[in-house]
Order: structure tokens, then C-alpha cells, then sequence
């Protein structure tokens, strides 16, 4: 379909690309696709944006929109009945950030040989696979995810043959191992990199550079562009300055990380995350990005990589020689796909990848993570209830509200702690009661928050210490700054496991890396294990209950009620469940609930009322 300033809006979200870039537009402008559908508004032609944004899009802008919108591929996933049953849809996985998780030989720092001290915990849970950030030798900018080696291991996280004992003792308990592979960027001691800078013009292809930088700016802040006088150009950098990104249309890059991929599936992995593979294909030339819509998205540029011309055909590429013939799952970060260009990426015939993570429930519509606002959990309904019903039975969704790059959702809920039980619980069991796949992120399931940090000296993450400087350098003052970094940094998921309430939260024998969270005494493993209405045990009762009733995988969902103050939804097939979640800190009464007794609650107590953020599983005959 051609896209012109006289196509009319409700045309242009017809179309996959049409529907997420208008959907991501509005998003940023804190509202929804539901003005265009179900509103005269949808008659409107597209350059009517520039009046419906308040005059936050211009012509130019509108202009570059009717361009992307022109470039890309709207290909789909093909409708079918039924949906393909296999392991990972089935599956709980499990996420470990490495360096954070267990340390086995007293040097502050996570190791291999601390997860497997712990795997017969992750088991326990019912966990069917682990999700293991990066381990490979790097300089440690961005935590591991700058890589130096791809097939060494970072010496303070152990060695090679600890991977090969890790990967052989997580098949011996029935789990499988997903390995974090970051296929966008290198870091810039790479042996690739050195080669490029010493002039060698065949690894100079392997990276993208300019004599000029383009306005593309960075995730971290500042620039995507940094120069290197050894080349006399600027290097293409869309994250840290020292994680430099890779010219994916070569040929033998391709060649390189897919021989990078086989070499671990040889090894054993059962497959990968793919950390922001979306941005592999950039478009030709690298051209300047619009401002306004930078402004509107935080990121100048990204509507020339977010979905790049070659994406699709480098991921079935990357399948047929690397995923295919070791039947390999994969699970790929893409930010800025919605729901119709990810039936694009994630459609079971489209041979490219088996799932991806969507980002657009963790932060409310038109916010972001370091604004300083009231979360409210109702606003996220929404868009995840939309991944239940439009992503087609020919995709399948992650399930997920805790990851290494984000503070904790019980935290931006429920900020107080006051309700800490309750709030957990409830996301819990949203987590496993949705059809998906669910992910649980290490210490989510004994409720770990965030983090009272006192000084900017007391954190660790890149992206935090670089959007500081820029906060600073802008004009804010020192207090405002640090409110606003406190509230969205990802140091809050970085803290060390809270295995017990001894000093060093049972992580070390010796100081963390980074500070532990002084509640560890009153949250951590050893209590919870111990008491049977704890966070941790409710985890376990749900898990158990999705294994037992396949109709919390497979079934149909139906949604009954989505308001600012109550979720009701049904999962059915040959059983029917029915699902009722108060998303407020209030009591409320509703004629949904039933007289009988619950399944599962987060309350022990029956009540004709609906308690404060209750969260109850019925089966209804």
C-alpha cells in the first residue's frame, strides 16, 4: 500500500508498519490507537498528526514518517488455526544477571560456579530454562554486554569448562540454558576492532563509520559517534562509546557471528537471547534522523534502525545457519517493534525468530524511565492485553515485569512497600495466568525492590553514571538529578541476590561489587523458604498450577473487564479459569466475583470485597 499525506490514518494502521509507528507515536504522546479506530479521528488524513500531536510533529516529520513507512516491509506471519505446541510455550524460564547472582570464591563478584551452587534452587521453583546474561571476556563497560571474546569467559566469572559444567549440570535437572549473545556491536578491544584501527581495510569493513557523524544519538546519552584519530572517522556507537557497532551488510560479519552461534550450540546451549538484534540493519548511508520525532521517541535516528531494510532476511539467514539445524530457541530484544511487525519477526512460519520481548507495559504511555511520575499499574493493562489478543495463534508472547535493565515493578507500584506481599503476588500471578511464556527475573520471587541509593558514587551502570553527567550538564540541580536517576536506574535489578539476612546477604563472604539492599534481613530466600505464605512459595504453588492445568498455556483468552481499577480475564478450553485482579490500593466490590472459594489468592481470608491489589485464580465449571 503506497502511503501519501492524502492516505487517511485509519488506512495507513492497516498496514503492520502503519499500525506500530502511528501506535508507537501516539503512545509517545500518551495515548492509543483506540483514538484512530474507534473515533472520527481514524477519517483524518496523515498530515493531520501534525495538528492531533499539539504541534509536536511538523511537516518535515510528518514527511520522514511517510518515508519510513514507504521502506519497509509489510510482509506478514500467515493466519492458521491451532497453535504449534512445543517445549518453550510451555516453559518457565528463569533469568540470571551473572555477576550479581551468587559469588563462590570471595572476590565480590558473581560467578559461574555460583549459579551452579544454585541450580537445585532455580529448580525447585519449577523452572524449565535458564536465561543467563553474558559471560564472555569483555572490559566490563556495559556490565558484559561489550564483548572482547566471544568464545573466552570473563576470568572473574570462571572459565570455559565452568560454562561446559554449567550447561551439562542444567541438562542433568531438566533445565534448559539460553545464552545472552550480543550480535549488534562489539566492544572496542575486540581483536576485530584493534584490526580496524591499526588499518587493515578488511576489519574496517566490519564496523560502520563516517568522516562526519551523523545526529544519531546514543541509548547512554550524547552522540552515537565517537572518534578515533588512528582512522581519522567516527565509529558508529549506539550504546556505550566502548561497545562499537558492526556492519551487518558484510557478508563475513554475518559469517563470523553465526559461526560465533554454532560454536556454542556444539557446546550444548539450547539456544539464545539476542540483545537488541533488531538494530543489526541500518539503512543505507546512515542518514540524519529526524529531530522531532528523536525528541518524541528519546532517540535521534531510531526510525532508520529500529527495523532495518535487511532485518528479516539476516534473521532467516541467521536461522537457516545457526538455529534450524540445532533446533534452537531464541528469544530477541527489540525495541520499537509492536505487536504487527513483531508477527513479522516471531510468526511460526517466517523461520526468523521463536519470541521477543516487548517493552511497552513497563513504563506508562508517554513516560519513561527516568521521568519522575506515579506508575499506575492500570495504564499497562492495556497494551498487555493486547499481546493476548492480537498477536495471532501463530506467535506467541513473553510474559515478564522484571529484567536486568529496569528497576523493579513491585517498587514502581507499590513505592511505600506497604503492600510488598500483595503487590508481588498479584504480579505473580498475572505472570502465569496470561497466555505466553513466562520470565522470572532472579529475586523476583522473594519480592526484591529497589534500592535506597544515597550518592551518585554508590552506582555501577553506565547508562546511569552518562545520563547523570547530561541531567548535570543540562541545568537540573544535584537533588532533582538524583531523584530522577534513583527512579529509573538500572542498578535497582543489579543489586546483589538476597540469599539470607547475614551481612553481605549471603551473595559474598567479602563487599559486593555494588551495595546490597539493607532489607535483605527482613527479604531474602532462607525466610521465605521457611514460611509458607511467603512470595517465594506462592511462586511455586503458581508454577505448579500452570504445569497442571494446560489450559493456563493453551487456552483462549477472553478479556471481561479492563478499567483503571479492575482486570477480569478468562483463560478456557476444556477447563475455564477465571482471573480477577484489583489493580488499586483500595477495597472494591464487584458482582464478578465468585461466592466460591479461589483456586489461589494472595489473600487467605475470603471476602465478598475485593481486597487491596488481590490477585485470585477460580476454576469455573
Amino acid at each position: 500500500m503506497e502511503i501519501t499525506r492524502k492516505t487517511r490514518l485509519k488506512d495507513v494502521i492497516k498496514t503492520p508498519s502503519g499500525h506500530d509507528i502511528i501506535a508507537r507515536l501516539l503512545y509517545s504522546l500518551g495515548m492509543d490507537l483506540d483514538v484512530i479506530r474507534k473515533t472520527p479521528l481514524g477519517l483524518l488524513k496523515i498530515g493531520s498528526l501534525k495538528s492531533l500531536s499539539m504541534g509536536k510533529l511538523n511537516d518535515r516529520s510528518i514527511d520522514a514518517l511517510i518515508a519510513l513507512l514507504g521502506s519497509l516491509n509489510d510482509e506478514e506471519a500467515s493466519e492458521s488455526e491451532g497453535i504449534n505446541v512445543t517445549w518453550w510455550k510451555e516453559a518457565v524460564f528463569y533469568q540470571v544477571y551473572p555477576r550479581s547472582f551468587k559469588d563462590s570464591n570471595s572476590d565480590g563478584i558473581g560467578d559461574i560456579p555460583g549459579i551452579i551452587e544454585k541450580l537445585d534452587y532455580i529448580r525447585s521453583l519449577g523452572v524449565d530454562a535458564i536465561w543467563c546474561s553474558p559471560f564472555f571476556d569483555s572490559p566490563n563497560a556495559d556490565n558484559g554486554y561489550d564483548i572482547r571474546d566471544y568464545r573466552e569467559i570473563m576470568p572473574e566469572f570462571g572459565t570455559l569448562d565452568d560454562v561446559k559444567r554449567l550447561i551439562s549440570e542444567c541438562h542433568i535437572r531438566g533445565m534448559k540454558l539460553i545464552i545472552d549473545l550480543v550480535m549488534n556491536h562489539t566492544s572496542d578491544e575486540h581483536e576485530w576492532f584493534r584490526k580496524a584501527l591499526a588499518g587493515d581495510p578488511q576489519y574496517m569493513d566490519y564496523y560502520m563509520w563516517k568522516d562526519t557523524p551523523n545526529n544519531w544519538t546514543s541509548f547512554f546519552a550524547g552522540s552515537a559517534w565517537r572518534y578515533f584519530s588512528e582512522t581519522d572517522k567516527y565509529a558508529l556507537h549506539l550504546f556505550a562509546d566502548k561497545q562499537i557497532d558492526l556492519n551487518w551488510d558484510n557478508p563475513q560479519v554475518r559469517k563470523e557471528m553465526y559461526d560465533i552461534a554454532n560454536f556454542w550450540l556444539d557446546l550444548g546451549a539450547d539456544g539464545f537471547r539476542l540483545d537488541v538484534v533488531s538494530f543489526i540493519s541500518k539503512k543505507e548511508g546512515l542518514p540524519d534522523g529526524d529531530p522531532t520525532i528523536g525528541k518524541l521517541i528519546s532517540f535521534t535516528g531510531i526510525e532508520h534502525y529500529f527495523h532495518g531494510p535487511h532485518l528479516d532476511e539476516y534473521l532467516r539467514e541467521f536461522n537457516r545457519e545457526c538455529l534450524a539445524p540445532h533446533g534452537a530457541y531464541t528469544v530477541g530484544e527489540c525495541p520499537g517493534n509492536g505487536i504487527m511487525m513483531s508477527r513479522m519477526i516471531t510468526g511460526d512460519d517466517r523461520e526468523e525468530l521463536s519470541q521477543l520481548f516487548s517493552f511497552d507495559h513497563i513504563d506508562n504511555p508517554g513516560k519513561k524511565r527516568f521521568d519522575l511520575y506515579d506508575f499506575d499499574p492500570s495504564k499497562m493493562i492495556p497494551e498487555l492485553v493486547r499481546w493476548q489478543t492480537e498477536y495471532s495463534d501463530r506467535c506467541w508472547p513473553t510474559l515478564f515485569f522484571d529484567n536486568h535493565d529496569n528497576p523493579r515493578m513491585c517498587s514502581k507500584i507499590d513505592p511505600s512497600g506497604h503492600y510488598h506481599g500483595a503487590v508481588n503476588k498479584m504480579l505473580a500471578t498475572m505472570l502465569f495466568t496470561m497466555r505466553g511464556t513466562p520470565y522470572i527475573y532472579q529475586g523476583s520471587e522473594i519480592g526484591m525492590t529497589n534500592c535506597q541509593f544515597s550518592d551518585i558514587s554508590e552506582f555501577r551502570d553506565i547508562e546511569t553514571l552518562n545520563v547523570f553527567e547530561e541531567m548535570i550538564g543540562s541545568g537540573l540541580s544535584d537533588s532533582d538529578v538524583m531523584k530522577r536517576i534513583s527512579a529509573g536506574s538500572r542498578d535497582h535489578a543489579r543489586i546483589p541476590m538476597q540469599w539470607n539476612s547475614s551481612e553481605n546477604a549471603g551473595f559474598s563472604d567479602t563487599a559486593p561489587w555494588i551495595k546490597v539492599n539493607p532489607n535483605h534481613t527482613s527479604i531474602n530466600v532462607h525466610d521465605e523458604e521457611l514460611d509458607t505464605d511467603s512470595i517465594l512459595n506462592y511462586y511455586r504453588k503458581l508454577i505448579a498450577l500452570r504445569k497442571q492445568h494446560k489450559t493456563l498455556v493453551y487456552g483462549s483468552f477472553k478479556k471481561l473487564r479492563s478499567s483503571k481499577k479492575i482486570l477480569a480475564y478468562e483463560r478456557a478450553d476444556d477447563e475455564r479459569f477465571l482471573i480477577i485482579i484489583n489493580l488499586t490500593p483500595n477495597e472494591i466490590r464487584s458482582s464478578l466475583k465468585p461466592l466460591s472459594r479461589p483456586l489461589i489468592s494472595n489473600y487467605s481470608q475470603p471476602s465478598r470485597k475485593l481486597m487491596p491489589y488481590e490477585a485470585s485464580v477460580y476454576m469455573i465449571s
